[in-house]
């Protein structure tokens, strides 16, 4: 594939993007396999974030819990995911800046700020939920010879090691992630075809959107996908990982031709992705559901399958429902279909552990140089993120009693990404919406209409999990009125930039003087068109002739 060199300038743009690979000169058709190739990358860099370790212990929890109940919430996530993600593209396209550059210039600076830090917040998170992961995998991988804490550090040097990867290009970076994806297909697949699910089952969870008889934890897990799947920064990173390719803006053919290819590239991806999330609970619905943890016991003990005593025992000699995280579901593997099976699955954890570590640093990346104009050498930018994600991750290794409690901090970071959503959710909107600046490009207004709706039941969701999550947690009213506050101040924000969503999509026309334009100023019209000077060019010269 042919890649323009361009010089090295003093813009916002990492390296990565520097190298621009160009699309072939040739008459576009309904689907030209040639353009769709040299369009094909970002997504799949994209799709990496529905299939962190996050989102396998969302999985194999929610087919422990409810079986195949819940597989149409995963697949109405993947669909909700991809319509964001199409608008996230689109944004980068068309506007020729991604979500955080565009940020800077539409909001005033305090807001601009506060959200910079929401959206570190997701990075973060996930960035635990990566460090675990990976902890997890070299854990079993070396038979506890590993251990955690060590884990953790390891993951210092390898995300070192792996981004120097840009440097040989962005078509080899983005194979090595499509490498990555193809060994978590293998793996998890693997997993899926030794536990030979019900196919009928699966598709009836797939199709019927019901869940019948279920309880209130298990409505719970349901949401806990959602938060697991649509991870708030991949809508930063997305929409600069498009300006990787070489589009003619001045031509409004090749933007609407950009914005086909990355759409049906998209789709492809994430259709990649749900089908890899489904192996998993489709695995654990047909193993765990049902059982307790002196079933699953009694099976590693009663099979000839090559586990060391120590794995063996893992589970304790009680009743209670079997416990499903990423380690305990990898030694479930290893009890039922052999040691071979254990130690795929930890191969799968840590390819999804370094694929998403890798594309949430450079999320990061892309969100601190657009909201803030600092640019900062990626090894520090690598060892910020890390330490602020390790830190709290290694006091937990060291100080717990052990591998139980680190993997359930998966479940309190999923719910930080569910409620860090709003923060990538309405700006997308409110972006995609401005005729400022999408020009002709503004999503219409039924596509408006049901974004509106969908953010009012995310945004409702997440007060109703708030709300459980207390309920569970805190049983002080000191507890209920630190909730209270902090819900408080979330409330206002998430109202603050609502408003500036309505305005762009028209459903209100904005004060242009007095107190309300002061506290919520609109922004100049600064964003470009390309394609729109060459049509004014065009007219002009023909009326001077």
């Amino acid at each position: 594939m042919e890649v323009e060199k361009k010089k090295k300038s003093f813009d916002m743009e990492m390296d990565i993007l520097d190298n621009k690979v160009v699309i072939p000169e040739e008459p576009d058709s309904f689907l030209n396999l040639r353009k769709l190739w040299a369009f094909t990358g970002p997504g799949f860099l994209m799709s990496i974030a529905y299939l962190d370790p996050g989102n396998i212990e969302s999985d194999l929890q929610s087919g422990a819990m409810a079986r195949y109940r819940l597989l149409w919430i995963l697949l109405t996530a993947h669909i909700l995911g991809l319509m964001l993600q199409r608008l996230s593209a689109r944004l980068g396209v068309v506007a020729g800046k991604h979500m955080a550059e565009i940020a800077y210039d539409y909001y005033p600076k305090i807001p601009r700020v506060i959200l910079w830090i929401m959206v570190e917040i997701a990075i973060i998170g996930s960035d635990m939920q990566e460090v675990i992961g990976t902890a997890i995998a070299l854990y079993l991988l070396s038979n506890k010879a590993i251990p955690l804490w060590a884990g953790v550090l390891i993951t210092i040097c390898d995300t070192f090691t792996f981004l120097f990867l840009d440097k040989y290009g962005i078509r080899r970076f983005e194979f090595f992630f499509c490498f990555l994806i193809s060994t978590m297909a293998v793996t998890f697949g693997y997993e899926f075809f030794k536990a030979q699910p019900s196919a009928g089952n699966i598709a009836a969870g797939v199709f019927i959107p019901w869940c019948k008889d279920c309880d209130m934890d298990q409505l719970l897990q349901g949401v806990s996908i959602v938060g697991a799947v649509i991870m708030p920064h991949n809508l930063y990173l997305h929409s600069a990982l498009v300006k990787s390719r070489k589009v003619d803006r001045s031509q409004k053919e090749k933007v609407v031709e950009a914005n086909k290819y990355f759409f049906i590239e998209s789709g492809i991806a994430l259709a990649c992705s749900f089908i890899i999330n489904l192996f998993v609970v489709a695995v654990f619905a047909d193993g765990l559901y049902g059982k307790s943890n002196i079933d699953v016991r009694q099976e590693c003990y009663a099979n000839n399958n090559g586990m060391p005593d120590f794995y063996k025992s893992v589970f304790q000699n009680n009743t209670d429902t079997a416990t499903s995280d990423i380690y305990h579901g990898g030694i479930y593997l290893g009890c039922a279909f052999g040691v071979v099976a254990l130690y795929v699955w930890a191969v799968g954890i840590l390819a999804a552990g370094q694929s998403s570590t890798m594309t949430g640093t450079y999320a990061g990346q892309f969100v601190m140089e657009g909201f803030l104009h600092i640019r900062m050498s990626r090894w520090k930018r690598i060892l910020i993120t890390r330490s602020l994600a390790i830190l709290p991750t290694i006091l937990v290794t060291i100080f717990s009693q052990g591998v139980d409690h680190i993997t359930g901090l998966n479940d309190f970071l999923n719910c930080v990404q569910m409620f860090q959503l709003p923060f990538a959710l309405l700006p997308v909107l409110t972006f995609t919406s401005s005729h400022m600046i999408m020009k002709e490009f503004a999503v219409g207004i039924y596509q408006r209409v049901f974004s509106v709706i969908v953010s009012i039941v995310v945004i409702a969701i997440n007060y109703f999990f708030l709300v459980e999550y207390v309920n569970d947690n805190f049983n002080s009213s000191f507890g209920w009125v630190i909730v209270g506050i902090i819900g408080f101040v979330y409330s206002i924000f998430v109202l603050y930039i609502s408003y500036y969503c309505l305005a762009a999509m028209n459903l209100f026309r904005p004060s242009e003087t007095g107190v309300i334009a002061k506290i919520f100023p609109l922004p100049i019209d600064s964003f470009d068109a390309p394609w729109l000077d060459e049509l004014k060019f065009e007219d002009k010269r023909v009326t001077d002739i």
